[in-house]
């Protein structure tokens, strides 16, 4: 595939995008456990097994292991799409459903709603299914 073909490509724009997204949670989950645990922890080794007890922090912690749980699939099934090419469209609407559900599902999260949350987790799980359709039909 022509280089060019890509670099217009909607899908390499959500894989920045999704790495932005990448950031944010990286940022949530280590400010509020630095805030409880000290730098001297952030920067250390981390060996005594020590984590934050926080609400916050736990729940920060938590909605970024489920972020990296479906992002690997999310990249995956993106750069499929941008090579293959995404005549139908449904894969893009795949992309940004799963992005979209990702970012609202922070908040959600974050603050302890529950059936929600889980609503949004599931329309992210159907942006996946509806990426990996494009490819395999």
């Amino acid at each position: 595939m022509d280089a060019a073909v890509l670099a217009v490509s909607p899908f390499i724009t959500l894989l920045a995008w999704s790495v932005v997204l990448l950031a944010v949670h990286i940022g949530l989950q280590s400010i509020p456990a630095t805030l409880e645990l000290g730098s001297a922890w952030n920067a250390g080794p981390r060996d005594d097994g020590q984590k934050p007890s926080g609400v916050f922090a736990g729940r920060a912690e938590r909605v970024f292991a489920n972020f990296r749980e479906t992002y690997p699939a999310f990249v995956g099934l993106a750069v499929a799409l941008a090579v293959t090419g995404d005549l139908s469209g449904w894969g893009l609407a795949g992309a940004w459903l799963w992005l979209v559900c990702r970012i609202v599902y922070i908040p959600l999260y974050l603050a302890g709603i529950a059936y929600v949350r889980s609503l949004v987790w599931v329309g992210s799980l159907i942006g996946l299914l509806v990426m990996t359709a494009v490819l395999i039909f």
